[in-house]
């Protein structure tokens, strides 16, 4: 639902979220099953290759972030729906683990969204 008059207004989220990887066979075998979809656009030399990325990275960095979509992270705000993402760019990248300053800044904002 885009504005009529012109006037449209765009605005960049930042998000950083660090998650602990359980089981890296589990979430490879996720990303794996949403390469192959039927839905996915790949044509078969491009879902080889995208699985074999995902297998051969131990991070689970490349599975992950084949199972982010942008309709997600908007499920992240509540109660408004007129809003809907027009550009997305994901990285996802190895951690040393959560920082004690991420802690504090958690609680500083009082926000406890702990999805």
């Amino acid at each position: 639902m885009s504005d009529e008059s012109g006037t449209e207004r765009y605005l960049r989220l930042t998000v950083e979220l660090t998650v602990e990887v359980q089981d890296l066979g589990a979430l490879q075998a996720a990303a794996l099953k949403e390469i192959n979809h039927p839905d996915a656009d790949l044509d078969d030399d491009e879902r080889r290759e995208q699985a074999e990325m995902v297998s051969a990275d131990d991070s689970g960095a490349t599975a992950l972030q084949w199972l982010i979509e942008p309709d997600h992270v908007l499920g992240l705000i509540e109660h408004v729906e007129q809003i809907e993402p027009r550009e997305a760019v994901l990285g996802v990248e190895p951690s040393e683990g959560p920082s004690d300053e991420e802690d504090e800044h958690d609680h500083e904002h009082g926000h406890d969204h702990k999805h």
